[in-house]
């Protein structure tokens, strides 16, 4: 059951869904390409974005669940630290979130782009397939033609050329991919609630049973690491994000529970 809004819940509310539905009424269909958050490497990736990220959605399921999520969980939040501390709190932990997907996204694609300009210094057929098949396995059935034809022609420059393209353009597909949406924030609020008020009831959507706080907050914890590092093909929902929500929440937490003239 929804607790009553609160006024910062509130305007958090009023920002995002207007951030969604006045750029749609206006006829600005791009407009996530600004406001979202874009990969380090991307030249589209500007700072501004750890913040606006989150105030853009992907599309009607996805900013339902997350003010879902924001009504729910938030007002008793604000209500126990007080209206900025909760701002406070929410922004750290979406920026938080975005900083972590940043970092760890980055990690993962410096490798790859070693590997690709390794691999432009000397293509050949076996580099290619493997670096296709460790990378972008969805894009291996759309190139296998071309993989057969460069295993017989190893030496053609056009056959090298074209290959060396291939994999600029799945380099270019994993940085050119904008995140957006609040989850890094709400799973924060999540992770928060779940803390501060762990024997807590809750009542799930699907399936529609009661659960205690701090074991919603390890079954998602889990679902978003397994998602993230069990990642199959066409899974688009930044679960990195997720996870480093969580993990800016826990340590907010842990530092404010010292500071307990602050704390409450």
């Amino acid at each position: 059951m929804f607790q009553r809004l609160t006024p910062m819940v509130k305007n958090l509310l009023i920002i995002t869904v207007a951030a969604y539905f006045i750029p749609s009424l206006l006829g600005m269909k791009n407009i996530n390409l600004f406001l979202g958050l874009w990969h380090l490497e991307s030249p589209n990736f500007y700072p501004y974005q750890l913040f606006t990220y989150m105030f853009a959605h992907g599309g009607f399921m996805h900013i339902l669940f997350n003010m879902m999520g924001l009504m729910f969980l938030g007002p008793l939040l604000e209500q126990f630290w007080g209206p900025k501390k909760f701002l406070t709190f929410y922004l750290i932990t979406g920026i938080g979130a975005g900083l972590f997907y940043e970092g760890v996204k980055y990690s993962q694609t410096i490798p790859m782009k070693n590997k690709m300009e390794a691999y432009a210094m000397n293509p050949n057929p076996d580099d290619f397939a493997v670096f296709v098949s460790k990378y972008s396995p969805q894009y291996y059935d759309q190139v296998y033609d071309f993989i057969q034809y460069f295993n017989k022609n190893e030496h053609d420059k056009t056959a090298q050329a074209q290959s060396i393209s291939y994999l600029n353009d799945i380099y270019s597909h994993e940085i050119n991919v904008p995140m957006v949406g609040a989850s890094g924030a709400i799973y924060g609020i999540l992770m928060a609630f779940g803390m501060l008020f762990p024997n807590t009831q809750l009542m799930l959507l699907f399936p529609p049973i009661p659960i205690k706080a701090k074991y919603l907050v390890v079954i998602l914890g889990g679902m978003a690491i397994y998602s993230e590092f069990g990642h199959r093909s066409g899974d688009n929902v930044a679960h990195l994000a997720h996870l480093g929500g969580m993990v800016f929440a826990f340590i907010m937490i842990k530092l404010w529970s010292r500071q307990r003239n602050n704390f409450y």
